[in-house]
């Protein structure tokens, strides 16, 4: 028997990794480049990372729609190319900043920051570079929408449902290594070269991709490199109608709806597991570089490699795969009560991070290794919640589904950027001390103004004692990550108590 269907995998693993190496580039750049350059507060930023999650969200419910009508193929190169042309536009930013300020349109990147420079209404900076900013992530937003919908079609084409979470648990390792990629490369592509070029650089691996998926992709049933014995153990289910298909591989058969989606309580079941879940990871994600440099005062080389060690944990995300299938080999369990079951194991591990903060007073590793620990627990949870997709609907319905729940999931994700910046912004004033005296008792200015950017740089330096008030911040979006997995899985569970496949 071939083994072709892992290639698929590896493909789908090196999509998902171009995807998260787009989107963290922005996290891993804004703290010492765009907050000196633009005058960003935490609150900016997260309306930016806030607003990606909506559009993000908005664009799944769609996105799935138009994966199920493109199909798989030409669906993953449409959302592939807008995400890097998306991942691009963000260094241009800067130059489009300048020519709306200052009318110096046709300048360099530091040409750019000089101009951006003697523009002295600091407001006016802030509101149209993070405009622009929010016009790039609706782009990336749109195109990386796509990814998960064409990767988990894909992976129902290729695998039987007894392989998918360990197939989805392998390409979605890919978001763990480009989260670790990341800060071994983007924070010195940008000191090297310029934040510009950090954007330019990564956003162009997309398009290396996009060749190899031309050549590469066609549907199992047609593909020369699948002989006859794979594209049996590949179509062993027998719960799925066959899939009519013209010359080409694709699907043209009957399409399911959103209408029909919306009737099954597995829907609502799927969508609420990533609602409640999938900010966390991108708290995670967004926010981790800004923790350890408000906590921690390490600027982006400097926490590389506390990063790196966070991501290396999350890859033990694999056992995801693997549990469930335990489940049902040795012990004779259907997919979806084994996935349960292992989701179930996976949403415990996430309560470790109640004692984040309080740990990070000995050392800032331990934060850091807690973070690693629930970071893996969400990718073993993300490929099971995924899987159960494909466990209970129809291939056809596979990406639609998927989109809802990622719609589902960004709108959680919107809600936790969003409070994050403003609970830390809140925190950074209303609880900091300076010499036990409240800050806003000390300089009730700060009341209607914005604090400068170095004014606690220059208070530490003046030798004052600061009790920053965003620890308390972070300890309390900590405590919400904490039981959002737990809480999870109770309600899909109380909605899909037992294994049942849609037919329709």
């Amino acid at each position: 028997m071939t083994n072709f269907r892992w290639s698929i995998c590896v493909l789908l693993f090196f999509a998902t990794t171009v995807n998260y190496l787009d989107r963290q580039v922005l996290s891993l750049t804004w703290k010492d480049y765009m907050q000196p350059e633009f005058h960003w507060d935490n609150n900016d930023y997260g309306n930016i990372t806030a607003l990606f999650s909506i559009f993000y969200a908005v664009s799944m419910l769609f996105a799935g729609k138009f994966i199920d009508w493109m199909d798989t193929k030409k669906g993953f190169l449409w959302a592939i190319f807008i995400w890097s042309i998306g991942a691009v536009l963000h260094a241009f930013c800067g130059i489009a900043t300048s020519g709306i300020l200052t009318g110096n349109w046709i300048v360099g990147f530091e040409g750019a920051k000089e101009h951006i420079g003697t523009v002295k209404n600091v407001s006016r900076v802030i509101n149209v570079s993070v405009t622009l900013f929010i016009f790039a992530r609706l782009i990336l937003a749109i195109g990386e929408a796509g990814n998960f919908p064409a990767a988990i079609k894909a992976t129902a084409e290729y695998f039987p449902k007894k392989d998918r979470a360990f197939a989805t648990s392998i390409f979605n390792a890919g978001a763990t290594v480009g989260a670790l990629a990341a800060p071994l490369s983007i924070p010195f592509i940008a000191k090297a070269f310029g934040w510009e070029m950090a954007f330019i650089i990564i956003g162009a691996l997309g398009f290396v991709w996009m060749g190899f998926w031309i050549f590469y992709y066609k549907k199992p049933e047609v593909h020369p490199k699948v002989n006859p014995e794979e594209l049996s153990y590949i179509q062993q289910d027998v719960e799925d109608a066959p899939e009519k298909l013209n010359a080409e591989g694709e699907d043209v058969g009957k399409k399911f709806t959103l209408a029909q989606s919306f009737k099954y309580r597995q829907t609502w079941a799927f969508a609420f597991g990533k609602f409640m879940t999938d900010g966390v990871w991108w708290f995670y994600l967004f926010w981790t570089p800004a923790y350890l440099s408000s906590v921690y005062g390490m600027d982006s080389t400097e926490s590389a490699i506390p990063l790196f060690v966070l991501y290396v944990i999350t890859l033990l995300s694999i056992i995801g795969g693997w549990l469930p299938k335990v489940f049902v080999e040795k012990f004779g369990m259907n997919p979806y009560a084994g996935r349960m079951r292992a989701m179930l194991i996976f949403a415990f591990f996430p309560l470790l991070a109640l004692f984040a903060q309080s740990g990070g007073k000995i050392s800032y590793w331990i934060p850091v290794l807690i973070i690693g620990i629930a970071g893996a627990a969400h990718q073993a949870w993300s490929a099971n919640i995924f899987s159960t997709v494909g466990d209970m609907f129809p291939k056809k319905a596979i990406a639609t589904i998927t989109g809802i729940g990622g719609m589902a999931g960004g709108i959680g994700s919107f809600l936790i950027n969003k409070s994050s910046g403003k609970l830390f912004d809140f925190a950074h004033k209303n609880w900091t001390t300076i010499d036990g005296v409240p800050l806003l008792q000390k300089f009730p200015q700060f009341n209607t103004e914005r604090i400068p950017d170095d004014f606690f740089t220059k208070l530490r330096e003046s030798g004052a004692i600061i009790s920053d008030g965003i620890n308390t911040g972070y300890m309390i979006i900590f405590s919400v990550c904490a039981v959002a997995y737990l809480i999870a899985w109770f309600v899909m569970k109380a909605l899909v108590p037992k294994y049942k496949v849609i037919s329709d």
